[in-house]
């Protein structure tokens, strides 16, 4: 009995460092390369470039289970350098960003678009995209909120 227990402890040790520590898993095996968000934040004179959104938060309503939603969120770099946007995750596979991976030059815009796939969800639904950029702040929030109602057949 004691030896049973001993391989399953084994076993679900096993298991557990293999979830956790496969990242490829998620989709979210990009490495940032540090140099895009290093900068001298005491240096205030500095010019930097500086992200500012349209809005960051968006309601997408009442939408039926299986219906994919997409929002464009627009900004603009009002800094004074380059706009490096590094990375874009979504807080979990059903949120999808799409983002500029060319630098955006000062008074330039661009565009994050985001896509919600409601396969799955019921109910209040809020959900996250992580900027990392090279402005200060380095990360950045944007919100998707809306209702998911089930299929009714």
């Amino acid at each position: 009995m004691k030896i049973k227990f001993v391989n399953f402890l084994l076993i679900a040790f096993a298991l557990f460092g293999f979830a956790c520590g496969n990242s490829k898993s998620d989709g979210f095996d990009a490495k940032i390369d540090t140099d895009v968000v290093n900068h001298d934040a005491a240096d205030e004179s500095a010019d930097k470039p500086e992200i500012t959104f349209e809005e960051t938060n968006f309601d997408f309503g009442t939408i039926k289970e299986g219906s994919k939603v997409t929002h464009a969120f627009k900004f603009k770099n009002t800094g004074k350098a380059d706009l490096i946007i590094g990375d874009a995750r979504g807080n979990c596979g059903c949120t999808v960003p799409k983002y500029p991976t060319q630098p955006i030059e000062p008074g330039e815009s661009g565009v994050i678009d985001v896509e919600f796939n409601s396969a799955g969800k019921h109910g209040k639904q809020n959900k996250t995209v992580s900027l990392v950029t090279n402005s200060i702040p380095s990360t950045k929030i944007l919100t998707i909120t809306g209702e998911v109602n089930p299929i009714t057949e």
